[in-house]
């Protein structure tokens, strides 16, 4: 068979990936951004319990990967498990579509059934997809990095068209268009696989391991259960209870006692790890800034920024866009950034990378406390406000993100890699349930009824008292990495230059 490309190109399989994954990023950004407004006015809920909800959602969304790449090396494959969770995700999406064609009634049994599809979905497709990206070359091949960038810019061109097309609608048609979004990359997938998931040489990659058995298939439906559950709990029982964040902060206690527990860590895998864990608890601080985005940044977008534009009232959801047009933009600036602070051997190490990253956040959110300050109830400030926090935003993703998983990757043990790239899932998890957590704090409503909230004694009556718990909570955090941050290298026990281009 002839070859797919020539060596210094890259296979044909590398955009069929790259078509699938955008498609997929399609349908789950354009989902989540409109969520909260839906849920708010369309389900009628109120900001906090809209953004617990938020959080939930979120948060399993990083948890399922584990069972889905468990299942995957064991028995599917990553070809079928790409189909299971994309045909899943859709499905979702057509339960968030059926949950808003009946609104505040009984959409609220079928908004929990969506989301549970489209959790379990996303856990068989996220961590097979990527995986594919990489068995495409041989090992050590030097494209492989830039292979990986290219399919980044995939996950971002989905993101960024997204927003614009499923915040231009009716609730309903919006999730209806993010289901058709994921059907289009799963037919594709389905069609072209045999022709182009294929190394060089031929050998088709991603096929299945064996086939599934009676335990395997009561484990994934055991998970479905149990996600519905969870979701559901609150309002099945009536309880104020939120037994999912229970379950994802019980798992990040629970991990590092289960993996220090282990007898054969050496010394310098023990401090190695130690690293990981404690850049794991930094980067929830990060995270649940960040990630206001799509909660109580959107509420903010919706109801208290001009979003008026010659006569047309842009859709709050559109601000979605703005990070991953960024990132497209900066990523290449931010790539020649620390190659010329490389060459002159002054590029900072991953930790201090991370620090600048969560100081980034700070920034963006001392930006908008400007704007807000002394903002009265129904004014509102200029869109460009919060454009420039997301721009700042994005910055610190670009110093943050990228390194995390290199680094996870190059300090774990080999016999550990898998459960330390899990608790660095886990890690997100319990970030994007803080974020939601964090978001129900947001005074104020609709009609500013909400009244007070507090954070740890810390009262916030208005907006510019929110914006400040942030800028402390990452500023803080920021500046205790940046102190620990030469301790931190030293247990690296990195051979290579510390800070070599990621």
């Amino acid at each position: 068979m002839e070859n797919n490309a020539v060596k210094t190109g890259h296979p044909k399989g590398l955009y069929f990936l790259f078509f699938t994954e955008m498609w997929e990023r399609f349908s789950y950004y354009g989902m989540r951004a409109i969520f909260i407004l839906f849920m708010t006015k369309v389900l009628l809920m109120k900001d906090a319990d809209a953004s617990e909800i938020y959080g939930s959602y979120t948060g399993l969304v990083y948890l399922t990967p584990l069972l889905g790449g468990y299942l995957c090396d064991k028995f599917l494959g990553n070809r079928r498990s790409i189909v299971i969770g994309g045909l899943l995700m859709a499905i979702g999406q057509f339960f968030m579509f059926f949950s808003a064609s009946v609104g505040a009634d009984g959409g609220v049994t079928l908004m929990w059934m969506g989301l549970t599809a489209i959790i379990i979905g996303n856990g068989f497709f996220k961590p097979n997809i990527s995986t594919m990206v990489g068995q495409l070359y041989p090992a050590n091949d030097r494209r492989i990095d830039s292979a990986f960038t290219i399919f980044y810019m995939g996950i971002n061109l989905g993101a960024f068209f997204s927003p614009l097309v499923c915040g231009s609608m009716d609730f309903k048609w919006g999730f209806l268009a993010a289901g058709v979004g994921m059907l289009i990359g799963l037919v594709a997938f389905v069609v072209g696989q045999k022709k182009y998931l294929v190394t060089e040489d031929g050998k088709a990659i991603g096929l299945p391991v064996k086939k599934l058995d009676a335990k395997s298939i009561a484990m994934i439906a055991g998970s479905i259960a149990i996600i519905f559950f969870m979701l559901n709990f609150k309002q099945m029982f009536k309880s104020d209870v939120d037994i999912i964040s229970y379950f994802i902060y019980g798992a990040m206690v629970a991990m590092p006692i289960l993996i220090f527990s282990d007898k054969s860590l050496t010394k310098i895998e023990t401090q190695r790890i130690t690293v990981i864990f404690l850049l794991a608890f930094f980067v929830i601080f990060f995270w649940g800034a960040f990630e206001q985005a799509g909660a109580s940044l959107t509420l903010f977008a919706d109801r208290q920024t001009e979003r008026t534009i010659f006569g047309w009232e842009m859709p709050a959801s559109y601000f979605q866009s703005v990070n991953p047009l960024a990132v497209i933009s900066l990523a290449p600036i931010m790539t020649i950034v620390w190659g010329f602070l490389y060459a002159r051997k002054l590029e900072p190490s991953s930790p201090k990378k991370m620090a600048i990253g969560l100081g980034l956040v700070a920034l963006g959110y001392v930006v908008i406390a400007i704007a807000v300050k002394g903002l009265g109830l129904g004014e509102k400030v200029s869109m460009w406000w919060l454009i420039g926090l997301y721009v700042i935003h994005t910055i610190g993703e670009l110093c943050l993100s990228p390194i995390g998983l290199s680094m996870v990757s190059k300090l774990a043990p080999l016999r550990l890699s898998s459960l330390m790239m899990g608790t660095w899932f886990l890690a997100n998890a319990a970030a994007n349930k803080f974020a939601g957590t964090l978001s129900a704090l947001i005074p104020g409503g609709e009609d500013g009824s909400g009244g007070a909230t507090s954070f740890l004694g810390f009262q916030i009556t208005n907006l510019y008292e929110f914006f400040i718990l942030f800028i402390i909570m990452s500023g803080a955090a920021a500046a205790i990495l940046f102190v620990l941050s030469s301790w931190l290298e030293k247990r690296m026990h990195n051979d290579h230059v510390e800070g070599q281009p990621e």
